[in-house]
């Protein structure tokens, strides 16, 4: 057994798993909380957002291209910042999605007790976990398409609620709280309503909506043609966010003004059952079923991946740097199965988990930021030591070390 890991993931998985990874629960459920904080203004927050972040996946893409024997980005903070980065990067990633996927495990949980509320949470978290973990344990080909269909799911949705405002808005349709028009954007209190305090406070909330985008980061080592699937996926990414967040926000505010929007209810339940479809909370309560269990799913793998790169690095035990006849770490996958069953037990002994996974995220976001600090580092650094690589490479960060620094 080589105990490598296999090139199975094709282009139109990283496609669809640079999208997936970029629209999270945060977008479904977190938008009402955003929007009632930020007013208007949360889509200049995206904006911002959205344009720091593709720098950083250009950074992040221009340097795993530099040296495709990379496996994730633990082991380019390894080359570049030093072994203890890359043990830093390694572990926090993991613990970053061991978090996340409890949160993720015990959404699903929630969401599945919306139609057999008579099901414990618990027993629905560990058959969610024995599913997901049995499919990674099969092909990195499986969760590719998983992540496939997963993606397909939102992006249809979203693309759905696009359309029918746009419509709407067009029709100067009449709803309760008035005729539908873009102008709704402006008139409440102008872009700014709670000031530049409601502004800034959005940032954190919309940063975790963003968890994942760096998948691609992992997925580098099972990438076919990684230097035509990888530019390709990030250079996407901008577009991707002005559709997705941007659009679908600025219908819903056009449809119903943001003062009027519940922080506590998804404003796309809200909108599809203004239109007047039948079981619009049913509709996108699988929706956010299957974007909590795709987080899950990409945690299971990126953990099992990050496993797999620190034991090459003889940072972790060596036994999770063993893969099956199929090129899975299945090690690294089953112990990381393992810790996301903490949540089964938590979703055992406290009968409502929410409040203590909004803290937990809170904390994962933080954590998350340290990662993506550290690969801006190991850019820079990579700039510093290996200079011929950046002038050979044929996808260069934009602006190169000083818009690094800015970030």
């Amino acid at each position: 057994m080589s105990n490598n890991l296999q090139r199975e993931l094709s282009n139109r998985h990283v496609q669809l798993i640079a999208i997936g990874g970029a629209i999270g629960t945060g977008l479904f459920l977190g938008a009402g909380e955003t929007i009632h904080s930020a007013g208007p203004s949360i889509l200049l927050t995206y904006i911002i957002i959205g344009l720091i972040l593709f720098l950083f996946m250009r950074a992040l893409g221009e340097i795993l291209l530099s040296n495709t024997d990379f496996h994730s980005f633990a082991d380019v903070t390894h080359t570049y910042i030093g072994p203890f980065a890359g043990y830093i990067t390694g572990w926090t990633y993991w613990f970053c999605w061991i978090v996340t996927g409890m949160a993720e495990v015990t959404a699903v949980a929630k969401y599945i007790s919306f139609w057999f509320p008579n099901i414990p949470t618990w027993l629905t978290a560990l058959f969610t976990i024995l599913v997901l973990m049995s499919l990674n344990l099969m092909t990195a080909k499986l969760f590719g398409e998983l992540e496939f269909w997963f993606s397909i799911i939102k992006i249809t949705t979203i693309v759905a609620l696009i359309i029918v405002g746009t419509i709407m808005i067009v029709m100067a349709y009449e709803t309760p709280y008035g005729t539908a028009s873009i102008t709704h954007i402006w008139d409440h209190d102008g872009l700014f309503p709670n000031g530049m305090n409601g502004f800034f406070m959005s940032f954190q909330m919309a940063t975790f909506s963003f968890v994942g985008i760096e998948l691609i980061g992992v997925t580098a080592g099972e990438t076919k043609d990684p230097h035509k699937t990888i530019p390709r996926a990030i250079n996407s990414v901008p577009i991707r966010i002005m559709i997705f967040y941007v659009g679908s926000l600025i219908i819903i505010m056009s449809i119903t003004p943001w003062d009027k929007i519940d922080p506590a209810e998804s404003p796309f339940v809200k909108l599809f059952g203004l239109i007047g479809i039948p079981l619009a909370a049913a509709i996108i309560n699988f929706v956010v079923l299957t974007a909590a269990a795709s987080s899950c799913n990409s945690g299971i793998f990126s953990n099992s991946r990050m496993l797999y790169g620190l034991s090459q690095n003889g940072q972790a035990n060596k036994r999770f740097g063993e893969t099956n006849k199929t090129g899975v770490p299945y090690k690294a996958t089953l112990f990381s199965c393992f810790l996301l069953m903490i949540s089964v037990i938590l979703n055992y002994v406290i009968k409502d988990a929410g409040e203590v996974f909004k803290y937990v995220t809170s904390v994962s976001t933080v954590l998350f930021l340290v990662v993506w600090s550290l690969i801006i580092i190991a850019y820079i650094k990579y700039r510093k030591i290996s200079p011929e690589l950046n002038k050979s490479s044929k996808f260069k960060l934009p602006g190169g070390v000083p818009v690094a620094w800015k970030h």
